[in-house]
């Protein structure tokens, strides 16, 4: 018997098979004019994925990178929550359903899954790609306009992933209240940058004042120690280039780095980790530095030398991101 495609592989395969037929410089076109129209300002009333070719050579462009974002947060919260695996999701401005692929990659298997989307062409096609993935065969693909009266049935995960970059403030207000009345955990996932991180901050502390606590990335759910407009927190997923990527970016590197930064918040019991890695570390000749967000609310370097064992040599492993110290395998 063949084993299972993991399901970043089987969304490569699928994204790949979206772009045979469609002419290369229709789909760099697509792209180019779908990046540009994502920096500016977009009223919710307004899809940004107008048909099918928009929605095709995005899709191929930018699920690959989103799908390694939301895994990446996700895994966070698994290692928080080891006990827990979400029976119902709901995916918010889920477009062609990147965030469903993610959450069947960290807990597999199949569960209620509804995607809200205004954009009928992208729910369309994230219908049709969902076909390659066993775990979404149940999935339903609903046209919602995401904002101000938007509401959620109660689910298990509310997922909203590069959404409220798109909203006004009053909408992402909403759709932030709406999210946290109606899950059990809540994933939010905003681009890497100053401004998604303001959001994603914004984001964190409507979140906590609705009663929920925060598990991942930071170790607690009191205010960012970051001074605002000094620094900002994001993260860093690996994602494999293809050729639309190296086609519109001019690259010929087979990878690049997707910068996201996040928030996990849950009102289930959690154990976040009690440090955070926030910058990538720095290896030295018998050390190295981690610069650490602490459970005490404060931000740290720490050096960890050969003096400290088998911690030197996991810190010689850790990865930007990574909770610290590393957990115990279990017994």
């Amino acid at each position: 018997m063949n084993a299972p495609v993991p399901p970043a592989e089987a969304l490569r395969r699928r994204l790949a098979d979206l772009l045979d037929g469609l002419p290369p410089k229709q789909a760099s076109g697509a792209v180019e004019r779908l990046i540009a129209n994502y920096r500016g300002e977009t009223p919710t009333h307004t899809p940004i994925l107008r048909d099918r070719a928009d929605v095709a050579a995005y899709a191929a462009y930018r699920m690959p990178a989103t799908f390694e974002a939301v895994h990446a947060a996700l895994e966070a919260c698994a290692a928080a929550m080891p006990d827990w695996t979400p029976g119902s999701h709901t995916d918010v401005g889920g477009g062609t359903g990147a965030a469903t692929w993610a959450v069947t990659a960290t807990w597999p298997g199949e569960r209620g899954v509804t995607v809200l989307d205004w954009a009928e062409p992208a729910l369309a096609l994230g219908r049709e790609i969902a076909g390659a993935n066993p775990d979404l065969r149940g999935a339903r693909w609903q046209r919602a306009r995401i904002g101000a009266g938007l509401t959620l049935d109660d689910t298990d995960l509310v997922t909203v992933s590069y959404v409220l970059n798109e909203l006004s403030e009053p909408d992402r207000t909403a759709l932030v209240d709406a999210a946290a009345a109606a899950a059990q955990a809540v994933v939010i996932v905003e681009a890497g940058t100053p401004a998604g991180y303001a959001r994603v901050i914004e984001a964190r502390d409507r979140l906590v004042r609705a009663g929920l606590h925060v598990v991942a990335p930071c170790p607690h759910s009191a205010a960012c120690p970051i001074e605002p407009g000094k620094d900002w927190c994001h993260f860093s997923a690996r994602v494999s280039r293809s050729s639309l990527h190296r086609q519109v970016k001019g690259g010929t590197l087979p990878y690049e780095d997707e910068k996201f930064s996040y928030v996990v918040a849950t009102r289930l019991p959690a154990e976040p980790a009690p440090a955070r890695i926030v910058r990538r570390p720095q290896i030295r000749k018998g050390q190295v530095l981690l610069d650490l967000c602490e459970a005490d609310e404060q931000l740290r370097r720490t050096t960890v030398t050969k003096r400290h064992g088998t911690l030197y040599k996991a810190a010689r492993d850790a990865e930007w991101g990574d909770r610290w110290p590393p957990q115990e395998p279990p017994a």
